[in-house]
């Protein structure tokens, strides 16, 4: 009786802000459409801006519970995964933005799909990958694709004085047999059980990269190769001192509450008064079912 009580009570920690992060999507989708169509009479700038302050909203919910709730020492990176790539819509895409004078940061994942020990068939067709284009065999990472890298890269370049390699790590993810696990999920984050992430950054000046596709091709893997050096030492390393630390002086980052918990109590303070009445329910509900179904169809459908 009482283990059951600690480990329903554990799950809490999960279900808790879940709830909490997903009750309030249908509100934020509904106040983006609705600013959406009162936007589309306005300067595309304006829009811009504010389309961007209200996804960092939402986006500061997340990080309250991961920076706040959690405690865990965090950066944000965000994927978007697909088998499908036209070159032509994100280079129109991210020229757009640079003529409407977007602020943004661009993240680019060239590994392409989540380094996951569980699954070496992956792994190993990633290897396979590097033997055939003649490249370094990686232990830790991916074999990088260049594609949507160069694109993004040589569109913007003439915008850009500088790319940054990011390496991240996480510790608490040696099993019991010494090696390497699956990276922590969103559950395991959330009842804390990853106690500190681990991010290496180095700043490459934009000069540094090649414009060709065969030389980019070269460049990436090799900064690939750095990485995967990084991660083999700190999570392989026999010296205690270097084991889950990366080279050089490391620094906490530390988000203040007063950036994410005003976000919180403004998605909260829409979502409530709506679930209190029968119409607000119902166009609630309405919203997660179709809304969920236009995201798929976004995702999969799509050119």
């Amino acid at each position: 009786m009482l283990l059951s009580l600690v480990v329903h009570t554990h799950s809490l920690r999960y279900w808790l802000p879940a709830a909490v992060m997903m009750g309030t999507a249908p509100v934020y989708l509904l106040t983006w459409a609705a600013w959406r169509l009162l936007s589309m009479l306005l300067p595309a700038r304006l829009y811009h801006i504010m389309d961007d302050r209200l996804y960092t909203i939402y986006q500061s919910v997340v990080l309250f519970f991961f920076e706040s709730y959690t405690g865990v020492e965090h950066g944000g990176i965000y994927v978007k995964r697909s088998a499908k790539f036209n070159e032509k819509a994100m280079a129109d895409k991210l020229e757009q933005q640079i003529k409407v004078g977007t602020p943004a940061y661009l993240v680019i994942f060239p590994e392409g799909t989540r380094y996951n020990p569980d699954n070496p068939e992956v792994i190993a067709a990633s290897q396979a990958y590097a033997h055939k284009e003649g490249l370094p065999a990686l232990k830790h990472a991916m074999s990088p694709r260049v594609k949507a890298t160069r694109v993004a890269v040589n569109t913007m370049r003439g915008h850009l004085d500088a790319v940054y390699d990011v390496t991240v790590a996480y510790e608490g993810t040696i099993n019991n047999t010494g090696y390497r696990a699956t990276a922590p999920s969103m559950p395991e984050f959330l009842c804390r059980e990853c106690p500190r992430i681990h991010i290496f950054f180095e700043r490459v000046d934009v000069k540094e990269v090649p414009e060709e596709a065969i030389f980019l091709k070269r460049w990436l893997h090799e900064r690939f190769e750095i990485k995967d050096k990084l991660l083999t030492e700190f999570y392989e390393s026999e010296d205690e001192q270097k084991r889950y630390k990366f080279p050089g002086e490391g620094h906490k980052s530390q988000l203040s509450l007063m950036r994410t918990l005003p976000s919180l109590l403004f998605l909260g303070g829409l979502t409530v008064p709506m679930l209190l009445t029968e119409s607000g329910r119902k166009i609630y509900m309405k919203t997660w079912i179709y809304g969920t179904l236009v995201g798929w169809l976004w995702v999969n459908i799509r050119p």
